[in-house]
């Protein structure tokens, strides 16, 4: 599939501003020719915070808000939140039902999500063990249980009938073999990274990105890209 044949896409992260680390510029690319993305963030983001002051419940709160506005400005259509908590995450069947019920209701063509697999070639940061649980989930609810109409039966009861995604693009990877040129939106992918208060250094975060892209796109031949392995699933 190429570019212009994608319609959709749905990005389904752990926590709140992982889909700004791993694809922001890429969903900014896909916003502006007009293809909508959808974000679903599995976890509710009560764990990650330092301040002795501060509660999960507040948290959270500040956490969606933010990833609301990172969302807004990358150019997604919307967030779900699933709401499962922070830091204890498992591929269990109840989240591949919850993943697989969003696949079916938003039809995407693509859906971007976290690498399974731990790598320790990778930044320790990438392999929390919520990513890699997030991953197995999503890829498991994209094939077989999004498409097969078995699979949650209970699904086809509240109108989510089956759904085929074409591609599946992983973030974090160690073996990327996919490439996005995000030299246009890499001011993007800043703004919406720097939407996370609670969460970045700002200073940290407008060097280190940058760079991070510029590293990525150079043996590509762009300015500044985002990496990802491909599975085609036709």
């Amino acid at each position: 599939m190429e570019w212009e044949d994608i319609g959709s896409a749905l990005v389904v992260v752990a926590h709140p501003d992982d889909a700004e680390f791993g694809s922001a510029g890429t969903v900014a690319r896909m916003a502006d020719d007009g293809k909508p993305v959808t974000y679903v963030v599995v976890t509710d983001g009560s764990k990650g915070s330092s301040d002795p002051d501060m509660t999960p419940q507040r948290l959270t709160a500040t956490r969606k808000d933010e990833q609301r506005e990172a969302t807004r400005i990358a150019g997604g259509r919307a967030v779900e939140f699933l709401d499962f908590p922070d830091g204890l995450l498992e591929p269990t069947l109840e989240l591949r039902k919850a993943i697989a019920a969003c696949i079916r209701r938003h039809k995407p063509d693509v859906v971007i999500c976290q690498t399974p697999t731990r790598d320790l070639t990778v930044a320790p940061f990438a392999q929390h063990p919520d990513h890699l649980a997030a991953g197995e989930a999503t890829l498991a609810a994209v094939y077989p249980c999004a498409r097969d109409r078995m699979t949650f039966p209970e699904l086809l009861s509240e109108g989510l009938e089956p759904h085929a995604v074409k591609e599946v693009w992983v973030v974090g990877t160690g073996v990327p073999d996919y490439y996005v040129d995000i030299t246009s939106t890499i001011d993007r992918k800043l703004e919406a990274l720097l939407a996370h208060h609670s969460q970045v250094d700002p200073e940290r975060i407008k060097r280190m990105i940058p760079e991070r892209a510029q590293q990525v796109g150079a043996a590509q031949g762009f300015e500044y890209a985002e990496a990802f392995r491909r599975i085609r699933m036709y």
